[in-house]
């Protein structure tokens, strides 16, 4: 069948997210191990990135658990987003919009609570795309192969008529699974290069 929609992870592909050590800086200043500060957040990152607990739980639990007052979990969340949110990629996002010019578009996101406003503050990706998919919001994160048959179901397509894009090996592993031509990014030359190939000969 002919490509109808494509699809494009958010997190190190429409954004540029190396780490900056937030996780580090953090565990120096409160004297933890290295990786502890993770290892006691889990439940935490895992509810907040399912939509299990609500924004003021996440804060409430976070100060519970490393034992810090209000101002400085805001303070530790605010350099959690600094790292999260990254930076545009511009030429892929300019790449993106046009696409959405020929093709729908939609975006699938594994996510956390509160990354639609900020996202949609920082880089406006409701205005390249017909549906954005957060894992928060639906309760299920790539890569289940649910959380792509409703990515499917919204844009109204089949899984062979999608093309994705993500840079995480299992996420496209799960895709094709279900029949999605799924990409593997690596930089973004490749990647339009691969999407392009893709577009002239959807049966390969």
């Amino acid at each position: 069948m002919a490509i109808r929609a494509i699809v494009f992870d958010i997190g190190g592909v429409l954004e540029i997210t190396p780490p900056l050590g937030v996780t580090e800086k953090w565990e120096k200043k409160l004297g933890l191990k290295p990786g502890e500060l993770d290892e006691r957040l889990l439940d935490v990152w895992k509810g907040g990135s399912i939509g299990t607990i609500s924004e003021a739980d996440v804060h409430r639990r976070i100060g519970a658990i490393i034992r810090m007052d209000a101002a400085q979990v805001n303070n530790f969340m605010a350099d959690i987003w600094t790292e999260y949110l990254g930076t545009l990629s511009v030429e892929l996002a300019d790449y993106f919009r046009e696409l959405h010019t020929r093709y729908k578009t939609g975006i699938l996101s594994n996510s956390f609570l509160g990354a639609r406003e900020k996202e949609e503050a920082h880089y406006h990706f409701s205005e390249m795309t017909d549906s954005i998919i957060y894992s928060h919001e639906v309760g299920m994160s790539k890569p289940d192969r649910r959380i792509y048959e409703l990515t499917c179901e919204r844009l109204g397509v089949q899984p062979d008529e999608m093309i994705f894009l993500d840079d995480r090996q299992p996420a496209v592993d799960a895709a094709r699974e279900i029949g999605i031509h799924a990409i593997l990014f690596r930089d973004n030359a490749q990647a339009i290069a691969d999407i392009e190939a893709q577009l002239r000969d959807p049966a390969s």
